[in-house]
């Protein structure tokens, strides 16, 4: 086999080959024989039909056949002796001329991992962070566990603050318009929440079941009815139920509830939590840190497919974001960034995760990082517990979204490799 290699840029490589005519016309000349023995051609018996004739009449799906199975191995042979990793599928750049008895010549590009040199990540200083919990905190805690069991009563009462409110749907009319169809009311009586201004509260403290409450709302984009997009409805609701909050008692029946003895022994449980939270989120920053420090000093280009990639998960990552939160969404819509801005940014951002994910694989190969079978399975157990899930739930999560476990063993894998370098990292004291 001949072979030769251009360097297009650091990333990406042209590799043409040669593949023998004599390989090719023996494989050939194989699948003839094996095709002779299962053919059945009028006039002659099974097995008995001339060469030439099955040939003639199957040699191009023969080819076809040949072709498909010596590219790939030739390919794959031309990596091992290149001794390349390519990261994406290769891209054939031109046709295949295929002629009977003669060598076939492919040229293929691939992207490959740029050479990035020897990679200083011992003893990088970085600050020591004393973890300190206050019985603040665990007043903090506790409250917002005492919310989370707070119990609504209906209550004859003007409304408070902390109270939950009902409405019922009274009228609405388009601004605009002389008269608003039966269909709009529907439709704008069906949205919920939607229809609420976001001083909603503010507009209802000191009502009682029973008061109206009339406001205006203007429909963007993100509403369900595009025949409202647009417009402002003036819209009048009936406080229908007003029901207040009653929050639990700190004491040692609150304590009991979340399976403690005594409330001395819940403080110090919380304590305990709030510490380990605590010294995961620093030891996190601290990681942050030191692969801060490492890309300073590591200024290399990436595969164009590995980037593009990244910055898609970012943008789904995002659109995500903006559906669980569409305050926040709305808040930066005020503030809306031409896509160019935008692009530029989660191109920045993409560049910079692709450029750290192949740092660690480089640190984690040369110091011999694995992960397990257990591993895996451990992590999988530990999502499933946080996502009040089963974990083949999970495993069939990541089947179907990645087709395989491969993207969780690379996270943990990352996770190992981060872990190693902070235990190689010189902490040094902080405030």
């Amino acid at each position: 086999m001949d072979l030769a290699i251009e360097d297009i840029n650091t990333t990406k490589k042209r590799l043409r080959v040669e593949i023998p005519a004599d390989v090719i016309e023996k494989e050939i000349g194989l699948s003839l024989q094996k095709l002779k023995q299962k053919a059945k051609l009028p006039g002659f018996r099974q097995g008995m039909a001339p060469m030439n004739l099955l040939e003639k009449r199957f040699g191009k799906e023969v080819e076809a056949e040949v072709l498909d199975k010596v590219i790939p191995e030739y390919f794959g042979k031309a990596l091992k002796e290149a001794d390349i990793e390519p990261v994406t599928f290769p891209v054939i750049d031109e046709k295949i001329g295929f002629e009977r008895n003669k060598p076939l010549n492919i040229s293929f590009t691939i992207e490959v991992l740029p050479k990035i040199g020897d990679i200083q990540y011992e003893n990088i200083p970085i600050k020591e962070v004393p973890v300190v919990v206050n019985e603040s905190d665990v007043d903090e805690y506790l409250e917002s566990l005492r919310e989370s069991r707070a119990v609504f009563e209906v209550a004859d009462k003007a409304i408070d603050v902390d109270d939950l409110v009902s409405f019922e749907f009274v009228d609405c009319a388009i601004k605009g318009e002389e008269t608003s169809p039966p269909s709009i009311k529907e439709q704008v009586s069906q949205m919920g929440n939607e229809i609420l201004p976001v001083d909603i509260m503010d507009k209802v403290l000191g009502k009682k079941k029973g008061d109206l409450l009339e406001f205006d709302t203007t429909f963007d984009e993100r509403c369900i009815s595009k025949e409202l997009v647009g417009k402002t409805a003036d819209i009048t609701l009936k406080v229908s139920e007003i029901k207040k909050k009653n929050l639990p008692d700190i004491n040692d029946d609150f304590a009991k509830d979340l399976g403690f003895d005594t409330m001395s022994e819940m403080r110090d449980k919380v304590k305990e939590r709030l510490d380990a939270i605590k010294k995961e989120h620093i030891g996190k920053l601290h990681k942050a840190k030191i692969m801060g420090q490492i890309l300073e000093t590591h200024n290399f280009d990436v595969p164009e497919t590995l980037l593009k990639k990244e910055m898609e998960s970012l943008a789904m990552q995002e659109s995500v974001s903006q559906k669980e939160s569409p305050a926040t969404a709305a808040q930066e819509d005020s503030t809306e960034k031409d896509p160019e801005t935008v692009r530029a940014e989660f191109e920045q951002k993409a560049l910079k995760n692709v450029r750290a994910s192949i740092i660690l694989n480089a640190i984690g190969g040369k110091e011999g990082v694995t992960v397990s079978d257990n591993e895996v399975d451990e992590r999988i157990n530990m999502l499933a517990q946080r996502l009040s899930a089963t974990p083949e739930a999970v495993r069939n999560f990541y089947s179907y979204k990645e087709g395989s476990l491969d993207s969780l063993r690379h996270s943990i894998f990352e996770d190992k490799v981060l872990d190693l370098l902070l235990s190689k990292a010189q902490l040094e004291k902080g405030e």
